[in-house]
């Protein structure tokens, strides 16, 4: 998979509120993010673009904006999806209809732990946009490995491998890593793969999955 990434900004879809657009951009770009920032965002579009031509169906408008409020918030803390969906509740609400809301909302939620339903076609298309990272050439992943360290620079090595052998643990779990059929045919192999070699290195440093 090329690692590729759109102009966010091209995919703002509410152009009567370039405010909200503004606010949305400048926390994306704050400078103590690592990799959860605006090239984060831009390669989600481009991953949801992918999966649109491949035609994959969900619903635009949605899964747009829930693309962009799903890391709005982003400090390294607990509930940090959850404070992102009441954001988008919060400024959405005069917007859009309240049902379009409340599915902005659920997704944003869903991204917590990236496990939509098979039924859930917006849910689906997002998570695996979320992901597609996992799927990145060699050096595209080494970059989103080094940049997450940069956003738990607050914790020693011991703990943040730990940490991180454990979310490695629990993808390499799952049954799948992606739940359409274009990613699972175009991005599930090399993801486990990166996945494996990552939490494999771990490992030869000593470090056990739930370690602390």
């Amino acid at each position: 998979m090329e690692p590729s990434a759109t102009e966010p900004s091209q995919n703002w879809p509410l152009p009567a509120h370039e405010d909200l657009h503004e606010r949305l951009v400048a926390a994306y770009s704050d400078p103590r993010r690592g990799y959860h920032d605006i090239r984060h965002l831009g390669e989600v579009f481009a991953r949801l673009e992918e999966l649109a031509r491949a035609g994959t169906a969900f619903e635009q408008l949605p899964v747009t904006l829930a693309a962009w409020f799903h890391d709005a918030v982003y400090d390294g803390e607990r509930d940090a999806e959850e404070r992102s969906a009441i954001w988008a509740e919060e400024s959405l609400g005069s917007v859009i209809s309240a049902e379009a809301v409340a599915e902005v909302a659920r997704l944003v939620r869903m991204t917590e732990t990236h496990t939509p339903d098979d039924s859930d076609a917006n849910g689906c298309a997002l998570s695996d946009a979320d992901l597609a990272i996992l799927a990145a050439p060699p050096e595209r992943y080494e970059e989103y490995v080094a940049a997450v360290r940069t956003e738990f620079a607050h914790l020693d090595d011991s703990t943040f491998k730990a940490g991180r052998a454990a979310v490695l643990q629990g993808l390499s779990d799952k049954p799948r890593l992606f739940h359409t059929d274009y990613a699972r045919e175009h991005w599930e192999a090399a993801a486990r793969a990166n996945v494996t070699r990552e939490l494999g290195s771990l490992r030869v440093q000593g470090v056990s999955p739930g370690t602390r």
